[in-house]
Order: structure tokens, then C-alpha cells, then sequence
């Protein structure tokens, strides 16, 4: 039984690096090697797609366009999400769950519903061909979620930390700052990984709203690599692996608080 379970293990392993192994391949290779031979070895390991995709393409730019909207939203969701889970279970009663299945509601529409009146809105605010624009409706767009995620976990702190903070003379602000920002440590750290992915993978609010090069992020300046007959496959698989390397960097050193963020608050002591 053991043995069926690691071989299943092995397989979906196989199934996921096998491709990956593949780009990576293909990000040293010409893009007459890919077509000749996709899945051989390059004949040499050249970093020349590397070099020439931050020289010609201007990668550094649409790097730092993505870095610049992603972190700003990740930081600024997390912030107004956790005060307002915090302002929800502190609230509770009908008015708390009042607010609560309002945001719920947020969930539940489709963003591809709202492209048309949310463009209209965007435009009108002068915030297209821009990074606060994407900043905006990024918060917009996830706050939902992150106050869906904290809230769940923000119920489950003992009600008494904060009673001895009251009688100690904390009010709301210092209780959410001193007791339920430490103590919701593993849940903020994997909701911002869950943001972060979101927002750094991004392409549909880019390519609604941004038309000129210096603002455009990694998802859509990816697209230039998609031709109508040909599409240079060793230049988009060189693009992908940098757009990548983030969220796996980040994945490798903050998986035990994502782990720990999935599992905290579904045992109760």
C-alpha cells in the first residue's frame, strides 16, 4: 500500500517537472533547435535568450512594473483586509455578519462581469495607462478573498485575550496592532502568498488597461512573443522562467507559514 503511494507520488512529481525540465531546455535553444528537436538538448548552453530579452525587450522595466504593483497591493489588501476582519469579529452580532456576507458577495461575480462598467469607472478616473489604476483594482478585486480567509481565522482567537486587553485599557487599535496582527502571523503570511500569486500573475486588468510599453507587466509583455504564424517559443519559455523565479523564491522560504496559514485554526485546543 506504501509502495502504491509513493509510486503514485512519483508519477504526479514526473508529470509536473518533466514540462518545467522542458522550458528550461528550451530557454537555452535557438528557434530553429526547438522546432528541429523540442525535446532534445540544446547544442549548447547559451544565456544569449537570457541577455537579449532584458537588452532588447526591455524585461527589466516590465519586472520592475510587476514588483512595483504587486507588492504595493499585496501590502494595502492585506492591511484593509485585516482591519476590517478584525473590525468584524469585534463587531459580531447581525451587523458584523451584515458586513461579512457582503464581502462574501464579492466573491461570487465573475471579474470578467464587471470589465465593461469597471473600464468606464478606471477611464473616467483618468487611471488607465497606469500602475495606481492596476494598484486600485487589484485591492478591489482581492479584498474579498483576504477578508473571507482572515475573518475565518480571526473568530477562532480567544475572545478572552482581548477582554484582558480591555480591562487593561486597550482600545480597538492597540488590540488589533499588539494581540491579533502577531497572533494572525501564519494566516497573513499565506494570504499574501495567495495575493502575491494573484497579483504577479495577473494578465487580465494589464491588458484592459494598459496600451503603453513603459507600463506594461510581465503577463502581458509576454504576449509580444505570440506572432500571428510564429511565436518564438525559446524567447516566451525565457520569459515565463523569469516571471517564475519570484513565486518559486518566495514559495521556498515562506512554505512553512503557508503551511502552517492552511492548518491554522481548524483544531481547536
Amino acid at each position: 500500500m506504501k509502495g502504491t503511494k509513493y509510486g503514485l507520488i512519483l508519477v504526479y512529481a514526473a508529470i509536473i517537472i518533466i514540462p518545467i525540465f522542458a522550458i528550461f531546455l528550451t530557454t537555452f535553444k535557438t528557434i530553429s533547435e526547438m522546432y528541429e528537436n523540442v525535446l532534445g538538448l540544446p547544442e549548447q548552453f547559451s544565456i544569449s535568450n537570457y541577455i537579449s530579452i532584458f537588452r532588447d525587450q526591455s524585461m527589466g522595466l516590465y519586472f520592475q512594473n510587476s514588483s512595483i504593483v504587486t507588492l504595493i497591493s499585496v501590502f494595502l489588501t492585506l492591511f484593509f483586509a485585516s482591519l476590517i476582519a478584525f473590525s468584524i469579529t469585534r463587531m459580531g452580532g447581525l451587523a458584523g455578519a451584515i458586513i461579512f456576507g457582503l464581502f462574501t458577495l464579492g466573491m461570487m461575480i465573475p471579474a470578467q462581469v464587471n470589465m465593461i462598467p469597471l473600464y468606464q469607472l478606471i477611464f473616467q478616473l483618468k487611471l488607465t495607462n497606469s500602475l495606481i489604476g492596476l494598484i486600485v483594482v487589484n485591492i478591489a478585486a482581492t479584498l474579498p478573498v483576504a477578508v473571507f480567509i482572515l475573518t475565518g481565522f480571526m473568530k477562532t482567537l480567544p475572545k478572552s485575550l482581548f477582554e484582558a486587553g480591555s480591562i487593561d485599557g486597550a482600545g480597538n487599535w492597540l488590540m488589533y496592532k499588539k494581540i491579533a496582527l502577531p497572533l494572525s502571523l501564519p494566516s497573513l503570511s499565506a494570504t499574501a502568498i495567495f495575493l502575491f500569486v494573484m497579483h504577479w500573475n495577473d494578465l487580465l486588468y494589464p491588458l484592459l488597461f494598459i496600451t503603453k510599453d513603459e507600463y506594461k507587466t510581465l503577463p502581458l509583455a509576454l504576449l509580444e512573443f505570440q506572432g500571428e504564424y510564429m511565436t518564438n517559443y525559446p524567447m516566451l519559455f525565457t520569459g515565463v522562467m523569469i516571471a517564475s523565479a519570484p513565486l518559486i523564491i518566495a514559495y521556498i522560504f515562506l512554505q512553512k507559514y503557508f503551511i502552517a496559514g492552511m492548518t491554522a485554526g481548524s483544531v481547536k485546543g
